[in-house]
C-alpha cells in the first residue's frame, strides 16, 4: 500500500474538508509557478529594498535629530559664553561696608556686605546681583535686563526700579535697623 500524502491523511481524519483542501493545493500550485516565473525572487528583492529604504530613512530622522540636539548645544553654548562676558565686563566693584544685603539664591539666603549707597542701589532697582560660577556680582540694572532676556537664571536680584518723589511725605522718617533687609 502506498503512502497517503499528508493531505489525504488530514482528509481522512475529518480535519480539513475538500474544499480547504482544494484551496491549498491551488495556492500551491500558484506559488510553484510564480517560482518557475521568477515572480516570487521579485517580491524578495523589493521586500529587500523596502525594508533597506525604511532603515535609511530612519537612520537619516535620527541623524537630523542628533544634528538639531547639537544645533541647539552650540546655540546655549555661546548664549553662556555672551552672558559670562558681560557679567564680567559690566561687574561693579563691591565696596566693603558693613550692611548686609540678603537674597535667595536656590532657596537659600544668601547676604553680600555693601555700603550703604550700593544698598540703596541695590534696593532701588539700579543695580543687580548676578551669579557668575559660584560668585555674586553686581551690575548695572540695564546689563541685568539684556542678561535675563537671554537667560533669566543667572540674575538673582534686580528689583523694579524705583524714583523717589521729591514731595515725598515719609522722607523725613529714617527706617530702623532692624527693618533692613
Amino acid at each position: 500500500m502506498a503512502a497517503k500524502s499528508l493531505q489525504e491523511q488530514l482528509l481522512g481524519a475529518g480535519i480539513v474538508d475538500k474544499k480547504k483542501a482544494k484551496k491549498i493545493k491551488a495556492e500551491k500550485l500558484q506559488q510553484k509557478q510564480k517560482v518557475k516565473n521568477g515572480k516570487a525572487v521579485d517580491d524578495e528583492k523589493d521586500k529587500r529594498a523596502a525594508e533597506l529604504k525604511r532603515q535609511r530613512d530612519e537612520k537619516l530622522e535620527k541623524d537630523r535629530q542628533l544634528n538639531l540636539q547639537r544645533q541647539k548645544d552650540i546655540e546655549n553654548k555661546a548664549i553662556h559664553g555672551q552672558i559670562r562676558q558681560m557679567i564680567l565686563q559690566n561687574r561693579i566693584v563691591k565696596e566693603d561696608g558693613d550692611i548686609a544685603y540678603h537674597f535667595t539664591d536656590n532657596k537659600k539666603v544668601k547676604q553680600l556686605y555693601i555700603s550703604q549707597s550700593m544698598h540703596n542701589d541695590l534696593s532701588g532697582g539700579r543695580l543687580a546681583i548676578a551669579k557668575l560660577d559660584s560668585q555674586y556680582e553686581i551690575i548695572p540694572e540695564p546689563a541685568a535686563v539684556k542678561i535675563s532676556e537671554r537667560d533669566d537664571s543667572y540674575i538673582l536680584v534686580c528689583n523694579n526700579r524705583v524714583e523717589t518723589l521729591d514731595d515725598d511725605p515719609y522722607a523725613d522718617f529714617q527706617i530702623p535697623d532692624d527693618l533692613m533687609w
